[in-house]
């Protein structure tokens, strides 16, 4: 029996964080988990969950436009954010609950409070010191928001989860995931929606074709769309609305502004100076492929280091964590090759392996199938939005490299893609998979013809 405390101490009780207690656990370790916040961390709280129940709502309003060509005469609806939002928190409730449960079931100690390093092994724990042999940071990031007069007047997607009431009037300032989701959940919820975003295009290092796809997709829908613009200064008006000044002297009026300009490591507070935890030129804390840091004994998965900002690499990472630690002969490391993600705007985005300018930059001579049509939901409804699919196929082995999608459930559609891939699947293998008419997905097995190739 160890002298410590605990044989494992994770500060942060989010995905990674949870599920690296649970494993750790099971495998007989005496495991102890701290979090001040909330149990399930950003993903559950103020992240997935939540902005995902949001985007089923958002939904509803083009469903029930769609729903007079299929013979549905509905009377007018009536949004009520209110009841959306209790909702909501009663979900997240539950949510919280189970996780709780799962650990005390687990037999991990929780603490809630914020966890602070004393030295390598001593964390001062609210009102409590413990120490423990090894020490995982699991703490997540957190919405980054540039200091620029009027700054304090606009709000990040922490915050968007609480409102109160929904502002008529909104502007969005991003270009990733968060931006682009909640430009839509705005719209869809039939408020007036402007986005900006600083670059050219926005969604950088998704495919191309899904960037201009989308682009187009959400301009035509009536969103206020702006690249190559940003703001210069924010002013509280007299009748408790915002004037935006952007940088090229132009202006605009709005009721709320939500920044969702990035995220950065949430490591305030932590007393990392009492320890030899380092950081990267990013402000990650820096690891290497064990996820261990400078300092022996002290350990970082998730947001927290420079890798893919998503809850199933994390949990992955957790897992693979507690593996090495107390289960070494289970050790599997974690493959970060053709990991599947989704944006769940309106319609979806879902991508997954190489983009066609990462695989030209990986040397591969390359055939491009891509496809674009109306989905068959669209036809009586008489909405004109279309659908892209596209297979990124390496010439010389025929093997799929990358695989994307714009349109309805694209994030389920594309999960299934991911095993194929990860098994190595051949443009021929899809070839002569025998597609489920009428669907959409069908597409991706009956695209013959490429669109061009090198």
């Amino acid at each position: 029996m160890s002298h410590y405390d605990f044989d494992l101490f994770v500060i942060g009780a989010g995905s990674g964080g949870v599920r690296a207690s649970r494993i750790a656990a099971g495998f007989g370790a005496r495991v102890g988990v701290a979090e001040d916040l909330y149990l399930g961390g950003t993903c559950v709280n103020v992240g997935c969950v939540p902005k995902k129940l949001f985007a089923y709502s958002a939904h509803y309003s083009e469903d029930f436009e769609d729903a007079k060509g299929y013979g549905w005469d509905l009377p007018d609806a009536h949004f009520d954010w209110s009841a959306l939002l209790e909702n909501k928190n009663q979900e997240i409730a539950r949510l919280n609950g189970i996780y709780r449960n799962m650990l005390k079931a687990s037999g991990v100690t929780i603490m809630d409070a914020r966890a602070r390093f004393i030295d390598s092994h001593t964390l001062q724990v609210g009102d409590k010191q413990v120490t423990a042999e090894h020490i995982l940071i699991a703490t997540g990031g957190w919405p980054h928001i540039p200091e620029f007069p009027g700054s304090e007047h606009v709000i990040s997607s922490n915050e968007v989860f609480h409102l109160e009431t929904l502002p008529k009037r909104t502007l969005v300032v991003g270009g990733g995931y968060i931006a682009i989701e909640f430009a839509s959940i705005f719209h869809g919820m039939q408020r007036e929606v402007s986005l900006l975003y600083r670059g050219e295009l926005f969604l950088r290092g998704f495919d191309t074709s899904l960037r201009e796809h989308m682009a187009a997709t959400i301009k035509h829908k009536g969103i206020d769309l702006r690249f190559k613009a940003d703001v210069r200064d924010i002013e509280r008006q007299a009748d408790g609305s915002l004037l935006v000044t952007l940088k090229d002297g132009t202006t605009l009026e709005t009721d709320l502004v939500l920044y969702a300009t990035g995220r950065k490591p949430n490591l305030k507070g932590l007393g990392l100076e009492n320890t030899a935890v380092t950081l990267d030129d990013k402000g990650f804390i820096a690891v290497n492929t064990d996820y261990e840091t400078r300092d022996p004994g002290i350990y970082a998965i998730g947001d927290v280091t420079d890798t893919l900002q998503l809850t199933p690499v994390a949990l992955a990472e957790g897992m693979a964590l507690a593996r090495r630690l107390f289960q070494p002969a289970d050790y599997v490391p974690v493959d970060y090759r053709d990991i599947p993600t989704a944006v769940f705007c309106i319609p979806n985005i879902a991508t997954l392996g190489l983009t066609e300018e990462q695989a030209r930059e990986a040397g591969h001579a390359l055939n491009i199938y891509e496809s674009r049509f109306r989905p068959m939901r669209n036809t009586l409804a008489g909405r004109g939005e279309e659908s892209l699919m596209k297979m990124i196929v390496d010439q010389a082995s025929d093997r799929v490299l990358g695989v994307h999608m714009i349109g309805p459930d694209a994030g389920e559609i594309v999960q299934g893609m991911a095993v194929a891939l990860k098994a190595g699947a051949t443009k021929a293998m899809f070839d002569a998979t025998l597609g489920i008419h009428p669907t959409a997905a069908e597409e991706f097995v009956t695209m013959r013809t490429p669109t061009r190739s090198d």
